[in-house]
């Protein structure tokens, strides 16, 4: 969340920079509930120092021996006051952090104003877009032929938007992410975890997917549990409410999970295939970083996620969200956006953002400098990579003329032969 000092402080600012997002915003309402809230502390605290004072003097009262019945009816009507007050208190308190948790974050000043996604900025290309000598197919073709997805038994068990991965697709499948991981792991300086794939609500809320997307989770509200969006969820919330010394940053990890959304608002969009489904896979990878590194560590972060890509040589672009297309949270994000033959474009296969402070503050995650004073950290977090999504331009881009699959040769020690043929 933004911090309500600096709302206070600079409220034009912030409602300029927030109109960069298109969308209205409480900023008004806030700084007039906040001004209720302060108004109403100083007559509590005046009311308290009076209890105090009065406090100290019945001892001496009653040692001069005078009545003191009158007092501490005084007192408790006093006291009676001060929780009525205490309540109002809370009250404005409560409504503060509703309005807080409803406001995004604030761009950072580099990003580009745009309306949508229409106004991305293309920052750089990998490779060119796969040509083909004959007739491509797209992957849920391929896969159907070559007997490696099976999407009507998937629709049997569950219903529409899941797969299933069937022989040497689930081996390709398993492939990429011990691909992926030890990439991250070995070559790259992040610790894997492994989580828990349930969380609980404070956790949603921390990273922001709370209040605003609830609609979009798969909830458990037997427990009051929701099925991990993103492993961002689990890995930051690690943190939550944690301090850590200044020496321990940054701090890398990385995870992969299923992934679980309702994708709400979604229909007739990427219908086929494994591109846009309920249930899907992706290694994540999250940083805890010092303010003043994190545009650098962002970089870093992105050319992490990157080298998957580079590794598998399958052709990507990176584009820059401009402000009508960045996520509730973040301050600037870059989407790695992978070639696919069948839909003729680039599609989105990662976004790596910088949310500087704002989950911070939601999480309350700090760190402790050299002099002792503490601060909140900045998070990032990036997709490295979908595994379906990767697993789907893989298949059309290394497609072949007699339907086989060629593996790319940096995936070929894990997956064990080096092509796919029809049994």
């Amino acid at each position: 969340m933004l911090d309500i000092k600096r709302i206070r402080k600079n409220p034009e600012e912030v409602l300029e920079a927030l109109k960069k997002r298109h969308g209205s915003f409480p900023i008004e309402e806030l700084l007039e509930e906040d001004k209720k809230r302060r108004e109403l502390l100083t007559v509590v605290e005046t009311m308290k120092q009076k209890q105090n004072a009065i406090s100290k003097e019945v001892p001496k009262l009653k040692k001069a021996g005078e009545d003191v019945t009158h007092i501490f009816e005084e007192m408790k009507e006093l006291s009676n006051e001060i929780k009525e007050y205490d309540q109002k208190v809370k009250e404005i308190d409560d409504k503060i952090s509703e309005y807080l948790l409803s406001i995004p974050n604030v761009p950072n000043k580099d990003v580009v104003f745009g309306k949508d996604d229409s106004d991305n900025v293309e920052v750089k290309k990998y490779g060119t877009p796969t040509e083909f000598d004959f007739e491509p197919k797209a992957h849920w073709d391929l896969g159907t032929d070559l007997d490696i997805l099976d999407f009507d038994r998937a629709g049997k068990i569950a219903g529409s938007r899941f797969s299933i991965f069937k022989g040497d697709g689930a081996r390709l499948e398993r492939s990429l992410i011990q691909f992926m991981l030890d990439l991250h792991t070995l070559e790259q300086d992040y610790t894997e975890m492994s989580t828990p794939f349930m969380v609980n609500r404070a956790s949603m809320l921390g990273t922001g997917q709370l209040p605003k997307f609830e609609d979009d989770m798969f909830y458990l509200p037997s427990k009051d549990f929701f099925l991990v969006p993103t492993a961002e969820v689990p890995l930051t919330n690690m943190l939550r409410d944690e301090i850590v010394d200044e020496s321990d940053l940054p701090i890398n990890i990385t995870e992969y999970t299923p992934c679980f959304r309702q994708e709400a608002g979604a229909a007739g969009r990427d219908n086929r295939g494994l591109i846009r489904n309920h249930q899907f896979d992706k290694v994540e990878l999250v940083k805890f970083v010092k303010p003043e590194t994190s545009y650098d560590e962002l970089q870093k972060l992105l050319s992490d996620a990157e080298a998957v890509l580079q590794k598998l040589e399958i052709p990507y672009r990176v584009v820059q969200l401009s402000t009508g297309d960045l996520g509730f949270s973040s301050a600037m994000t870059y989407d790695i956006e992978v070639w696919m033959p069948s839909y003729g474009r680039y599609v989105e296969i990662s976004s790596c953002s910088n949310f500087e402070d704002f989950q911070a503050r939601r999480a309350n995650i700090r760190y402790r400098n050299e002099e002792g004073k503490l601060n909140f950290v900045h998070t990032l977090n990036g997709s490295g990579l979908a595994v379906g999504r990767t697993f789907a331009a893989l298949v059309e881009n290394y497609q072949n003329k007699d339907g086989s699959i060629t593996i790319p040769k940096a995936l070929q020690k894990y997956f064990g032969k080096d092509r796919i043929e029809k049994k």
